[in-house]
């Protein structure tokens, strides 16, 4: 990486781009067809079939390098696959933390901690899809975390509480944010955090309860309670008081993904909505030919195809080793908009109808409107954009 030219110029490709994975994609998805999304909605159940589907072909494994059992696939591949998932009526969120949450171990873990886990996580014999670090009373104010890790011997005690722990029941490890050093003995308030990687099979009951949380929608979302939890050592990832750093190393990757994670499902419901359109005939013609139908529809389509550029854009700077932290975050926050536009329009165009489940709008609104509160809110990547890309005063 620090020997690549960054004079070369960064290309991005238009159109379907590789066209043999988004085939693959597709093809699993349609042995996972609405019935089957319907019914894990309502009962807030987990997608063990197709996540087991996704990683026995590799999909999962995309960005682990091959040594490691993976596929060695760029960015700009996986968030491809992502993509094509919810394009084609699936939901990737069960699956999708995989692929960036392994990046904080690949990046910063040690030979021997590269070597034990990730081949196990691109065969599927473990899964990484946990990730501790939010907190109830800390939210997006990651320093403040209150959860305590205190080194005793050749482990760390660990006490806090984490909320908001997507896939914490469905998930072998866990990455968690710690502090290791107390707020008021560090000269930076983003130094002393560290990170450790769990083994919730052995914690579950012996330090760790997780409990689910019952949301708005299907997200397999916990609160996790730690209690005189003993971690090994050897489970920090990197170095003690670090963890900070390593973790807002994987947030680009993390936000590059989910943009266009949340433009498969702007398009699909685009697409629905304009199938409808066409098809749903009021006053003897389709509702598709009133321009109080039709514009909405067509602005929701320029709008996707505003934020799928610049996610474009920023995974081929990601991948040429270039500094994305701008065209990650405004990806993140266009694609959320866009898709919330897709969804509140297909919504609006299929009338009464889009309240009835059979139809599975409503879901895929619900599913559409996390996009703009996580994994980074709206405001925040605005902030972020004022301070560090226009030069303007913090505003936080």
């Amino acid at each position: 990486m620090d020997m690549m030219n960054t004079d070369a110029p960064v290309l991005v490709e238009l159109g379907n781009d590789y066209p043999e994975l988004r085939d693959a994609v597709a093809k699993i998805a349609e042995d996972f067809p609405a019935p089957y999304w319907r019914e894990l909605d309502e009962r807030s159940g987990y997608p063990t079939e197709f996540v087991t589907a996704l990683t026995s072909s590799g999909f999962l494994g995309a960005l682990i390098p091959e040594e490691y059992g993976g596929s060695g696939l760029p960015l700009r591949a996986a968030a491809v696959i992502l993509e094509e998932i919810n394009a084609n009526g699936c939901t990737a969120s069960p699956a999708h933390a995989q692929m960036y949450i392994m990046g904080t171990l690949l990046r910063h873990g040690s030979d021997a901690q590269k070597r034990k886990y990730l081949p196990n996580i691109a065969s599927g014999a473990l899964r990484l899809q946990a990730f501790g670090v939010t907190e109830p009373t800390s939210g997006s104010d990651t320093t403040k975390l209150k959860t305590r890790a205190v080194r005793e011997g050749d482990e760390y005690i660990v006490n806090g509480q984490k909320v908001w722990t997507s896939r914490a029941l469905h998930s072998d490890l866990m990455l968690l944010l710690a502090r290791t050093t107390p707020l008021d003995q560090v000269k930076k308030k983003t130094d002393g955090l560290s990170v450790f990687l769990v083994d919730l099979r052995e914690a579950k009951g012996n330090g760790i309860d997780i409990r689910p949380i019952s949301a708005l929608l299907n997200h397999n979302t916990t609160e996790v309670f730690i209690d005189n939890l003993r971690v090994p050592a050897e489970n920090l990832i990197g170095e003690e008081g670090k963890g900070f750093r390593y973790i807002l190393d994987g947030m680009n990757a993390e936000r590059i993904l989910v943009a266009s994670e949340c433009i498969g499902d702007g398009r699909w419901l685009l697409n629905r909505g304009v199938e409808y359109a066409n098809e749903r005939k009021v006053f003897d013609r389709a509702i598709g030919s009133n321009q109080g139908i039709q514009f909405p529809l067509a602005r929701a389509y320029a709008e996707l195809e505003a934020a799928d550029m610049v996610a474009r854009q920023a995974a081929a700077l990601f991948d040429a080793g270039r500094p994305c932290g701008e065209q990650a975050n405004i990806a993140k926050l266009l694609a959320s908009e866009a898709t919330w536009k897709a969804a509140d329009t297909a919504l609006q165009t299929y009338g009464g109808f889009g309240y009835a489940k059979e139809y599975d709008i409503e879901r895929k609104w619900r599913e559409a409107r996390i996009y703009q509160t996580a994994p980074v809110s709206t405001n925040l990547i605005l902030a972020y954009i004022g301070q560090h890309v226009l030069g303007l005063p913090r505003s936080y």
